[in-house]
């Protein structure tokens, strides 16, 4: 039996990420030991948590890989996991659409199963980070829980797959797993691809003379965005409630 006092353990997939980056200090000033799953590769990625390197636990490991989640959860016994990890960029996942759903979507079964094989059904709670790209071409507005689905693009797919696969196994082997929507946010930690980065560094080149003009796509999008502080603490508060339930993370 586990001691009283022994710190809470929290196992985070793309720790290395914005999110997962913000989630870990978060986690760490409340108390908990954090592990988390980092890609093995050749050139290091932990710029985001270099900062805290020292204080958290890594394991490399990959959600293509079943036997390692496996192993991992096992020796780790988190009591919290949030799977922030996926091939995440809407227009990469249109030239690379079988890898975004091995990863994206069966990533996500890969992860409850190990939780499963791990005897942890009612220990351990899981947080999967799902989009408003579920909403896609969109039914209504605004959009909340109960507006219907309508993805538009390889990664919104495998994010629908997570989505229902995480409501199956809550009502299935009453687990407890929830969906966070996440709509769109942003920090200085916000990767160079995404629209506010590249909107933001690209002023700043022209500014320095080094480019002269900006290239952009559909400028009639209507988007809302939140602090990427704000989404982390509300994905921690969806796992301290009494019953799960799946929501919108919006502003």
């Amino acid at each position: 039996m586990e001691g009283e006092n022994e710190p809470r353990r929290a196992l985070i997939t793309g720790i290395t990420g914005q999110d997962g980056s913000y989630l870990s200090e978060f986690l760490l000033e409340k108390g908990y030991e954090v592990h988390g799953i980092l890609r093995r590769c050749s050139t290091f990625n932990t710029e985001r948590i270099d900062h805290i390197f020292d204080k958290l636990k890594l394991h490399h490991g990959d959600l293509l890989d079943s036997s390692c989640l496996c192993n991992i959860i096992a020796s780790v016994r988190p009591h919290e996991i949030y799977n922030l990890a996926a091939q995440s960029h809407v227009k990469v996942s249109f030239e690379m659409p079988e890898y975004t759903s091995k990863v994206t979507g069966l990533g996500t079964l890969r992860l409850l199963e190990a939780v499963r094989s791990a005897g942890l059904t009612k220990e351990t709670r899981i947080y999967q980070a799902s989009t408003s790209e579920l909403f896609g071409r969109v039914q209504e507005s605004p959009q909340s829980e109960t507006t219907p689905f309508y993805p538009r693009s390889p990664y919104g797919i495998a994010k629908l797959y997570a989505y229902w696969t995480v409501v199956n196994y809550r009502e299935s082997y009453g687990m407890f797993c929830v969906n966070g929507i996440l709509f769109n946010h942003e920090s200085p930690r916000r990767g160079k691809t995404f629209v506010t980065r590249k909107i933001t560094r690209a002023v700043a080149q022209i500014v320095k003379g080094v480019q002269d003009s900006l290239v952009l796509g559909h400028l009639d999008s209507w988007r809302d965005w939140g602090h990427a502080k704000d989404y982390v603490k509300v994905m921690w508060m969806m796992l301290q409630q009494e019953s799960p339930q799946d929501f919108v993370i919006a502003t």
